[in-house]
């Protein structure tokens, strides 16, 4: 039916810019809080992450990231210094996708100070929960840009339920894997990185304003309304 395929599309195209502001906020603070904890060249040091194997397949990522790049500014930093060594991370994580920023995050020792500050920063209790919903959202980013269906759709790795917060969020889940509760635990991050957006405004304006959608396939409680973050 049109006008599912239609509905299905302007979701499709909130979320990504949603996620995109994440994704920048996410680079950041990792690029300020790392490179002040440490060097312009962190994610190079293998003492910054838990797992080395994990880390050697990072950088094996950030290489292939850069040498297909076509940004200015990477290939300006390689013709004045030469191409023997990386660029610092304000240059370099400018190039990585989601996916590997999320990767980098997570893989992070647990005991450095901007791993804590950077969860804490995006609204969540522990570092814990930043993982768990940076990589649903990375799944979510990936499935919107192969132009996926994603309406309805239950994703595979649900973020983790946040039971306690002091800021506006949902009091219940039915389904951790739902569509509800991944909306949810966006706008929950973009109120503490972007306080300004609209999406919560734009999702209860599409959704209402359609009517083939049944909100029950979505994972909506019929109180949705009620919940403090939708509001």
């Amino acid at each position: 039916m049109i006008e599912l395929y239609t509905f299905d599309r302007k979701l499709r195209n909130l979320i990504f810019d949603a996620l995109e502001r994440i994704e920048i906020a996410l680079r950041t603070k990792l690029i300020y809080y790392l490179s002040i904890e440490f060097d312009h060249w962190w994610f190079e040091n293998p003492e910054v992450f838990y797992n080395g194997n994990y880390h050697h397949d990072l950088l094996d990522e950030i290489d292939k990231e850069l040498s297909r790049t076509k940004e200015v500014f990477i290939e300006s930093h390689y013709k004045k210094y030469g191409d023997e060594n990386r660029p610092p991370a304000y240059k370099t994580l400018e190039v990585v996708s989601f996916g590997c920023l999320s990767k980098m995050y997570s893989n992070l020792s647990n005991g450095l100070d901007a791993k804590k500050r950077i969860a804490v920063e995006m609204g969540l209790p522990n570092f814990r929960f930043l993982r768990s919903w940076l990589q649903t959202f990375n799944l979510i980013r990936n499935t919107t840009a192969h132009h996926s269906r994603i309406w309805n759709r239950d994703i595979n790795f649900a973020p983790m339920f946040l039971r306690k917060t002091t800021a506006d969020f949902i009091s219940s889940i039915d389904n951790e894997h739902s569509m509800y509760h991944c909306l949810s635990c966006i706008i929950f991050v973009l109120n503490k990185v972007s306080p300004n957006h609209s999406l919560k405004d734009r999702i209860v304006n599409l959704v209402e304003n359609t009517q083939v959608i049944n909100l029950e396939d979505m994972g909506f409680p019929t109180n949705w309304k009620e919940m403090e973050i939708w509001k």
